[in-house]
């Protein structure tokens, strides 16, 4: 913007209207220098930290509460739900003369008790008639020098309760538990292959079967780098992968769910297209007779093979390339067939079927700097509009029909090709009306949610652990932390109490058996 000639010859209102787009001018270059420290902090390994403003749209456009009249809702017995495992009688010191008994009253207290639980077991052992030696094996449940009681015990106050190393540590030497802070890590991590397994086939069932997941990231520590962890889900299931890089790549390579291999199919040059790879490129991989490569290694060797290097372009042909062969053993593992992923805009999350989440979007409308009061009027009316939109698409996927689908349509080209006369205001709706397909997906998909708060509320465990554990020293450690906080997400969601579920698959003697989650996730999303 050149500057005016003479400043002084200015009117009152061209004055105004100077500093209106200075104002303005100075608000996108503050937005531009933030992106920008953001960028570098990344580069340097760190995260730049967000300046999010809560919305209020979800919780305003729920229909009031009907209390008018309504009793209050009864809490039920206690009693009825408790197990009785003591009974005492409590005799009175001493009655008055000529009283008559007239039985008990009854009063149930609920303690814990705590106590360490020490035992030797003393194993056969046998000599055969050829001097072989054989030892009678421990119970079920029991390996090494702690018992399934106290490996759950620390699994759960770890990994669902949020304690630290060190205070888990002191608790138990408190308890009177002879135990070292490497005895401790090695209960955290070793032999749990079992438990990664299920949290991988987890993932598995529900991108097999979920007509919809939601997604998220958020910044991870693992052995003094900056990473990222990546949470996958739905009302079902919830999943979290920490990796060292945040990009679409990355991405696919979690979707595929554990499998490591490469394909070359339709669905993959399909992909390569949408993703403007260069034609010939993409006829030299479908003209080749391999198809299936069984790992990275093997990919890359046929890459090399047919001299498709990284080059450095705005599209690197050997990213897309390998993100289309990635995509492709997604869809042969037959992952996301018909599944839409719902996310807040971030562009690494922008494959198959997409849908944005309208907090966010709405988010950007709150955040716009104002200026004058008419800035502040159109912002308020146009936030407004939206609000009012978003309560009657909350409507639309209880009972969604064809008319009131094009009528929604047709309101939200009134409302983001609006011109407000607030000049960054007028771009930012031309900038949501861009999203129009994945902003109003769900009128062709009603079941999607409109938001991602599911994603944001299944990361906070992660976002805490970090806190107040800082990052993981070993592979092994991260996977752990990931995969355990991820099961007890999803017992949560099924509505499994997450000490059960450990004490079955540790066979704790006496507790309930819990079934394969990942079963029971199948049996929720396939329709009877």
């Amino acid at each position: 913007m050149p500057p005016p000639a003479d400043l002084d010859r200015l009117s009152h209102a061209e004055l105004k209207d100077l500093v209106l787009q200075l104002l303005e001018k100075v608000s996108e270059l503050q937005r531009i220098v933030a992106a920008q420290r953001d960028e570098i902090a990344r580069l340097k390994g760190g995260s730049g930290r967000p300046n999010i403003k809560p919305s209020g749209m979800e919780q305003a456009t729920e229909p009031p509460l009907d209390r008018a009249g309504n009793p209050r809702r009864p809490r039920g017995s206690t009693r009825s739900k408790l197990l009785i495992d003591e009974e005492q009688i409590i005799k009175l010191a001493a009655s008055p003369s000529g009283s008559r008994f007239k039985g008990y009253t009854s009063f149930v207290v609920q303690d814990l008790v705590m106590r360490p639980h020490v035992v030797e077991f003393r194993c056969e052992r046998w000599q055969t008639p050829d001097g072989e030696m054989i030892t009678a094996p421990l119970p079920a449940g029991f390996h090494g020098h702690f018992g399934p009681h106290l490996r759950r015990f620390v699994l759960a106050l770890y990994h669902q309760g949020q304690v630290t190393m060190l205070r888990l540590l002191s608790l138990l030497r408190e308890f009177g538990i002879l135990i070292s802070k490497r005895q401790i890590v090695r209960l955290l991590n070793e032999d749990k292959q079992g438990f990664l397994d299920e949290a991988r086939d987890v993932l598995r069932a529900g991108l097999s079967d979920a007509s919809w997941i939601s997604v998220d990231d958020t910044g991870a520590r693992h052995k003094a780098q900056n990473g990222v962890c990546t949470q996958i889900g739905n009302d079902y299931f919830a999943w979290f992968g920490t990796t060292g890089v945040k990009n679409r790549l990355n991405f696919l390579e979690l979707l595929r769910a554990g499998y490591t291999d490469y394909v070359i199919n339709d669905a993959a040059l399909a992909y390569m297209r949408r993703r403007k790879l260069a034609g010939p490129t993409i006829a030299l991989l479908a003209a080749h007779v391999d198809k299936h490569f069984s790992d990275r290694m093997a990919w890359q060797a046929h890459l090399d093979r047919l001299a498709l290097v990284s080059l450095e372009v705005t599209r690197d042909p050997f990213q897309v390339a390998t993100e289309g062969a990635v995509w492709g053993s997604i869809k042969a593992h037959a992952l996301l067939r018909d599944t839409v992923i719902v996310s807040d805009d971030a562009g690494q999350f922008a494959v198959s079927t997409h849908a944005l989440c309208w907090v966010h979007a709405e988010r950007l409308v709150h955040e716009l700097d104002t200026f004058t009061e008419d800035q502040r009027s159109a912002q308020k009316r146009v936030r407004d509009q939206i609000w009012e939109f978003y309560r009657d698409l909350k409507i639309y996927r209880r009972d969604p029909s064809a008319q009131h689908k094009a009528k929604l349509g047709a309101r939200f080209d009134e409302i983001f090709q609006q011109q407000t006369g607030s000049v960054m205001l007028d771009r930012l709706l031309k900038r949501l009306h861009a999203n129009r397909a994945e902003l109003l997906l769900v009128l062709d998909r009603p079941e999607i949610p409109l938001h991602t708060n599911g994603s944001e509320n299944d990361i906070r465990c992660h976002v805490t652990r970090r806190k107040i554990s800082g990052g993981t020293r070993s592979d092994a450690g991260r996977d752990c932390r990931d995969a355990f906080l991820g099961l007890a997400k999803t017992c949560a969601k099924l509505r499994i109490a997450f000490w059960d579920y450990l004490g079955s698959r540790l066979a704790v003697p006496g507790n309930p058996m819990i079934p394969y989650l990942p079963e029971m996730i199948a049996a929720q999303l396939r329709p009877p």
